[in-house]
């Protein structure tokens, strides 16, 4: 072999070894902006996830003191329905024992 193609062999070869580490570097550099740009969608998906948590928790919530107050409101006029049914059965009952004191 010539001296020329030896030169030419080695230029060769340097040349592939450094296409080989480019394209390392590059691949290297690939993974990691992916790596970056993963994790920030994954931040960025927990943060508005988190938010939307907090919405509507915040609106359960509401809805769940709605639904506390009616139910509030419901319980006090059954009561004061109640109270006003005893109130008259009971000056009924009073009448009726007095009637009955009264006539024996």
């Amino acid at each position: 072999m010539s001296l020329e193609a030896i030169k030419t062999i080695c230029a060769a070869e340097e040349e592939a070894r450094q296409a080989v580490l480019v394209t390392r570097k590059n691949a290297q550099d690939a993974v990691e902006a992916t790596k970056k740009a993963g994790a920030e969608i994954v931040t960025s998906t927990i943060t508005r996830a988190e938010s939307e948590i907090a919405q509507l928790t915040r609106l359960v919530d509401h809805k769940a003191t709605e639904g506390a107050m009616a139910l509030a409101s419901t319980t006090a006029n059954r009561q004061a329905t109640l109270h006003a049914r005893a109130e008259r059965r009971l000056e009924a009952a009073a009448q009726l024992i007095f009637e009955r004191i009264v006539n024996t």
